[in-house]
């Protein structure tokens, strides 16, 4: 067992599961995951290897005798019958029938409708009232001659989720980890495997779960499929719904004039639309302006009367072109129906993640380790719900005068949201802190962005900040726009002034740089960079080079090591010859393979003119370029500067430019 999950087992025990437990136990079940880990909770939330196979086998009994499969439906009825009651797991869903005075059930999968359905477990259960729970029930079996009998009779009804949860022990436990520890185990906890992550594409995962954590948030996600931008919605919680943006009615979100039912909003935590966008979809007339209002004052109207709710909104759905064909020929919203592309719709949106910079999702991205039973964590973030955490920033920072109440408003719940997800004890630093601002106001500026191309009376807004201990003013850009629009280079995020954010321009005069001594920061999942454009003009001129980088043993270090050198032959005169040495460190595992790669590469760059010397120095830890034309290219990762590729028949692996990056800092100083 790795060390985090020692760790996690001994601050929450029998509150977290293994994760790839699910898999075993699911079979052809078509059923939520957090209704699978409610069980496993039950039975396997242990780290002992013997009590978890017993465990799943308990696990796997319950699903086959009690989980109600729709092809077996008349079976479990025959069973029911036989025997005069059994236990189930089936949907329920309630409604209320006003002509009989009572109170009826339908089974989503069972297939029995218009059962009597007791006023206690309605009061007790109001979300039953709503678009169906998952419970597990006891269903009887009472014959009769009497007419219009109805021999079903629901003798009890447990919705499956946790009844109560220790929201201060959680937090006291959470001190316990580190902020890079704490985010692995949210990551596990949604099912994925941390190590297939940079430290943005995690946080960008996290800031799905916002709606969860705060009231009244509204998300949006466009994206490539595959990303699992649904996923979360659908199988993370029992207190939110995932429906399909086709299904978005009027009645069914807010209130049916005709009944007077109160809709979706009223009793779910999160209500998310899957496959939001699509040009041609229609939506409900009058739908759009309930929402505006709803999602602006976070209230709905049923006749004269005026009714509050704290439901989150979030919009999913895919995009149909590329981010720079939009950013050039439309905008990031282009893909939603144009009933929703509203500019005064779309402003009441908080964040909208980059859908485009989550990879999809690959048998490797999910984890078999152990996470939080998803129930748990759901009850937790349900409770943090009750906490304001808008302000925790302004002990560090002032934002821009020049930004508007609904923009501020906007950053400070992402922020907040983002706050209780990560830090749920409170426990926050100024770089901390720092890191999640960032990250509020990109996803809000990315909003406004595309508001002022839709519509020319949104003002442009600086999205700026002060840091209070030093006076430095922090301006927040978006990696769309560092990559695909002609931003102004901006000062790096911190003290240096010299340090600046690598932009990408689309043509050749505007990549040529100034030979001078310089910083450049690369940020997380950037896309654009290649070594030309990072440091190839400081290359030239240079016959006697030398890498000093510890990390050339792997496969993809190799690859990156001949990329550098085809890059050094391209920038050499044809005429002339180079004299090129590596100096890395390896281990026993890997010493032999590099060896036999370095004498081929040897070789093979000989007729190049390019005389390749390597030696081995286990001592060594700076990663630099040292030319002699004066310059020295300091390296903060090395040449390993970009994320995993798909593979072989990835394009990402045999272009540079369409790789996204590790954040990593390049200094040039002049010697």
């Amino acid at each position: 067992m790795v060390e985090l999950d020692q760790k996690l087992n001994q601050s929450f025990g029998g509150k977290v599961v293994r994760k790839d437990l699910t898999k075993l136990v699911k079979g052809n079940a078509i059923v939520p995951t957090y209704v699978l880990e409610y069980l496993l909770g039950q039975y396997c939330a242990t780290d002992d290897e013997e009590t978890i196979n017993q465990g799943v086998e308990t696990v796997k009994n319950i699903i086959s005798k009690h989980f109600v499969h729709r092809d077996e439906a008349q079976i479990i009825k025959s069973t029911i019958r036989e025997k005069g009651s059994h236990r189930i797991i089936d949907k329920v869903s309630v409604k209320l029938n006003d002509r009989r005075d009572r109170y009826e059930a339908s089974f989503a999968n069972l297939g029995l409708k218009q059962i009597p359905i007791s006023d206690e477990i309605i009061k007790e259960h109001q979300k039953l009232l709503s678009s169906g729970v998952w419970c597990i029930l006891t269903l009887a079996y009472f014959p009769s001659d009497e007419r219009d009998h109805i021999p079903w009779l629901i003798e009890s009804l447990k919705p499956i989720q946790i009844s109560n949860v220790d929201v201060s022990e959680f937090k006291v436990e959470r001190a316990k980890f580190s902020k890079e520890e704490w985010i692995d185990v949210l990551m596990q906890s949604i099912g994925l495997n941390p190590d297939e992550f940079t430290l943005r594409t995690k946080l960008l995962q996290l800031i799905r779960l916002i709606p969860f954590v705060e009231n009244n948030f509204n998300l949006i996600e466009l994206g490539p499929k595959g990303t699992g931008k649904s996923h979360i919605y659908s199988e993370l919680s029992p207190h939110g719904i995932l429906i399909s943006g086709g299904e978005v009615s009027k009645a069914k979100l807010f209130v049916n004039n005709s009944t007077g039912d109160i809709g979706l909003v009223g009793y779910w935590d999160v209500v998310a639309y899957d496959e939001f966008a699509g040009k041609t979809k229609r939506a409900d007339t009058g739908l759009v302006d309930i929402m505006k209002n709803y999602m602006a004052n976070k209230s709905f109207s049923r006749g004269t009367e005026v009714y509050g709710a704290s439901a989150s909104m979030v919009f999913v759905g895919n995009t149909d072109h590329s981010v720079p064909y939009m950013l050039k020929h439309s905008d990031l919203f282009d893909a939603l129906p144009r009933d929703y592309y509203d500019s005064a719709f779309l402003d009441r949106l908080h964040a909208y993640i980059p859908g485009w910079e989550i990879q999809k999702l690959r048998n490797e991205m999910f984890t078999s380790n152990y996470g939080f039973i998803v129930d748990y964590l759901a009850e937790v973030l349900r409770d943090l719900r009750k906490e304001d955490r808008t302000h925790d920033y302004t002990q560090f920072f002032d934002l821009s005068d020049s930004i508007t109440t609904r923009d501020k408003n906007s950053i400070s719940k992402t922020f907040s949201g983002l706050a209780k997800v990560v830090y749920p004890d409170g426990e926050l630093k100024e770089e901390n802190a720092k890191e999640l601002l960032d990250l509020a106001i990109e996803n809000r500026k990315r909003v406004k962005q595309q508001l002022q191309k839709m519509d020319e009376t949104f003002e442009e807004v600086d999205f700026s900040y002060t840091i209070k201990s030093s006076g430095k003013r922090i301006e927040v850009e978006t990696l769309e726009m560092l990559e695909f629009g002609v931003p102004e280079v901006q000062e790096k995020k911190d003290e240096r002034k010299d340090a600046v954010e690598v932009p990408v321009y689309n043509n050749e005069e505007n990549r040529l740089e100034n030979l001078e001594g310089k910083q450049k920061v690369v940020r997380d999942n950037q896309t654009g960079i290649s070594y030309d454009n990072l440091f190839g003009a400081y290359l030239v001129g240079a016959n006697e080079i030398t890498l000093v980088d510890p990390y050339i043993r792997l496969p993809y270090q190799l690859r990156n090591f001949m990329e550098f050198v085809k890059l050094l032959s391209e920038k050499k005169d044809p005429n002339e010859e180079i004299k090129l040495k590596l100096i890395t460190s390896n281990s026993e595992e890997y010493i032999e393979n590099a060896q036999e790669a370095f004498n081929t590469m040897r070789y093979s760059l000989e007729s190049m003119g390019i005389n390749l010397e390597y030696e081995f120095d286990d001592f060594i830890h700076d990663r630099y370029i040292k030319l002699n034309n004066g310059w020295k290219i300091i390296l903060g990762r090395g040449l390993d500067i970009w994320q995993k590729t798909g593979g072989w028949y990835d394009i990402n692996e045999y272009v540079q430019e369409k790789r996204s990056c590790k954040s990593c800092e390049v200094t040039f100083v002049k010697s």
